[in-house]
């Protein structure tokens, strides 16, 4: 929870279950401010995607992906992540996520369908991004930079262990300059509601036995280190596959670029 709330009574968090049923019609929740109690729910008529086979991955990127000046992680820091996304920042003192809202993503992480990427130059926290991840489908809610290139870098290896898990759609819903530079298009809601469909569809056949999970112990990393290496094998879910692949790899940075070089 956040520091400056916590002798207040907290807000009150919007259901697991409507949060969920929510993204997978296509519907998310904003907030006009950080303080505001109330949410609205947003069904944008032109939505942000990136397809997972069209991500652009720059030769600079690439190289930094390499070098692993930063250490990536999954699901470390969630709400360290959702506080670096709602803080102040130039030209843009309010924020979308409201008290409420980070709490109601806290709630979702914790049933293990809210996850974080996160990037850590040290012990210090200098990037990352959070979203919600179900089915075939990740939305991506909000990333950050406190160091140039680490949201990118984070960007990259959520690509590269949703391609690996066979995942479908990575919606961004709004489209920006950054994401553009990304490889990101601008769909109609029609065709995106279409995408998410098949995303739901094609996780009825994964295993039962794959279920969501908001962490991940290093010794689960055989398979999914196999199945990142070949780019076959059973379907995992991304944010287990992305920390196995961590935790599995002497270099699992080269392994990610290379990835992309390969497909790209």
């Amino acid at each position: 929870m956040h520091a400056h709330t916590s002798a207040q009574t907290p807000p009150e968090i919007i259901p697991v279950d409507i949060l969920l049923l929510a993204y997978r019609s296509g519907i998310f929740p904003m907030a006009d401010s950080r303080d505001d109690p109330e949410v609205f729910w947003v069904e944008p008529r032109r939505r942000a995607i990136i397809p997972l086979d069209r991500f652009h991955c720059s030769r600079s990127l690439a190289k930094l992906i390499r070098q692993e000046r930063f250490r990536v992680s999954c699901n470390e820091a969630f709400g360290a992540v959702i506080d670096a996304c709602a803080a102040p920042r130039p030209g843009h003192p309010e924020s979308w996520i409201s008290d409420r809202i980070a709490a109601s993503y806290l709630a979702l992480h914790r049933a293990g369908y809210a996850h974080s990427i996160e990037c850590w130059d040290g012990n210090d926290l200098v990037g990352g991004l959070y979203g919600v991840g179900f089915d075939r489908a990740f939305c991506g809610e909000s990333m950050f930079s406190r160091v140039r290139d680490a949201s990118k870098v984070a960007l990259a290896w959520l690509v590269a262990s949703m391609r690996r898990s066979h995942s479908t759609l990575l919606d961004c819903q709004f489209m920006t300059g950054h994401l553009a530079s990304m490889g990101a298009e601008e769909i109609p809601q029609e065709e995106y509601l279409n995408l998410l469909s098949e995303a739901q569809a094609r996780s009825l056949q994964a295993r039962p036995d794959q279920a969501p999970s908001s962490s991940r112990t290093a010794g689960s990393a055989g398979g999914a280190a196999d199945a990142l290496a070949s780019g076959a094998g059973v379907p995992l879910g991304f944010a287990a596959l992305l920390e196995d692949a961590a935790s599995a790899f002497s270099s699992p940075g080269k392994l990610i670029a290379q990835s992309f070089t390969q497909t790209s």
